[in-house]
């Protein structure tokens, strides 16, 4: 293979895999739709393990208690090389610090005081984290600093445990700094950060999102201790996945709905099924089943369900099979309700406070 050939297919394998099946329909050429078909397989081949030959030592080094910060960085470094926070290098690494000290404190500080402190950290940590990474909020990156906090805010560490966790979330920021730097250096060179506060402006269509998202996430987990239901992040997960939606209108959020609820139902079946089929030494595989389906998934649906197979693994050594699945069902539902009906909330409350300005500006002229 000529060395052009080979960086081209590391190309390819860069690509999304919505990207990649366009490609497989638009091509005429068989042997191209077959070198893109192995160039789909091979991502998802090398992202599984990756993640493993990253995550497992954590637990042997950090605790296993750790491991969901391991999972966290995993998901951040794999995007960070490809979004850039809208401003100049020197202060999106120091954002970026910070970003990775709130990830380390306030989801295990929440989780030590009453539900109303609980809210207020979860919702101001949250916004500042979506603030600082995700002035852009369509390019994506916003979803893997939510799911890192939903995620860390459902495993929670104390005392010697919370000390390794901050030597892995410096560990990563190492990592992660580096990469950012030497993809994104020279970006945005003349943009300071400073002047990204100077423009703050709560009626700007990011800005409103930033605090959508936070209030009705951080509410979520904030009041979790007050519903009779464990495993309570899988319901901030699904409230997370509606509320992340940029600019979506009800039609959107509607099939966001219809499409978290259906895809929930079809991985929590796959998995029972799987579970049953598969000898009982071998399902340690599920998890990295789903991880590796995920790498051919293109729709909101289908990810849903491949995410239920790793989880409800885990999950089912904790609680059995069948509770894990009712666990997985009812939390999704619970999440989506509650996503939902905070957007409609959210957005009366926005419609009215422009009406109120409306007449305000009309009573000054």
């Amino acid at each position: 293979m000529e060395l052009e050939d080979f960086v081209r297919f590391y190309d390819l394998i860069q690509l999304d895999p919505s990207f990649l099946k366009r490609m497989i329909r638009e091509s005429e050429e068989p042997k191209q739709r077959n070198r893109l078909r192995i160039a789909m397989a091979t991502r998802a081949v090398l992202l599984v393990a990756f993640a493993v030959l990253m995550i497992s030592p954590v637990g042997t080094i950090f605790g296993e208690e750790n491991s969901a910060m391991g999972v966290a960085l995993f998901c951040i470094m794999m995007g960070i090389r490809f979004v850039n926070f809208g401003y100049c290098i020197q202060d999106s690494l120091i954002n970026l610090a910070v970003a990775f000290a709130l990830l380390w404190i306030a989801p295990s500080a929440a989780a030590l005081v009453s539900p109303l402190f609980s809210v207020l950290i979860h919702v101001s940590s949250f916004f500042l984290i979506l603030f600082m990474t995700s002035d852009r909020p369509e390019l994506g990156n916003a979803g893997l600093y939510t799911f890192a906090y939903i995620y860390l805010s459902g495993n929670p560490v104390t005392g010697a445990a919370l000390w390794n966790r901050g030597l892995l979330t410096l560990t990563g920021y190492i990592l992660c700094g580096s990469i950012f730097f030497v993809k994104h250096r020279k970006k945005n060179q003349d943009v300071r950060f400073r002047t990204i506060v100077q423009n703050f402006q709560f009626s700007k269509p990011q800005t409103q999102w930033h605090i959508q998202l936070a209030l009705g996430v951080g509410i979520l987990l904030g009041l979790s201790s007050l519903f009779p239901l464990k495993r309570m992040m899988w319901a901030a997960f699904a409230c997370g996945s509606i509320l992340g939606c940029y600019q979506a209108a009800g039609d959107g959020i509607k099939q966001r709905f219809l499409h978290r609820l259906i895809g929930t139902v079809i991985g929590s079946t796959a998995f029972i099924l799987a579970y049953s089929v598969i000898p009982e030494d071998l399902h340690m595989l599920l998890g990295m089943l789903g991880g590796l389906c995920l790498g051919f998934c293109t729709d909101y649906r289908s990810k849903t369900a491949c995410n239920c197979l790793g989880a409800l693994f885990i999950a089912s050594g904790l609680y059995g099979v069948k509770e894990a699945v009712l666990l997985r069902i009812v939390n999704n539902f619970v999440g989506v309700v509650f996503g939902a009906g905070f957007w409609m909330l959210y957005q009366k409350v926005v419609q009215v406070q422009a009406e109120l300005s409306a007449a305000d500006g009309i009573q000054d002229s």
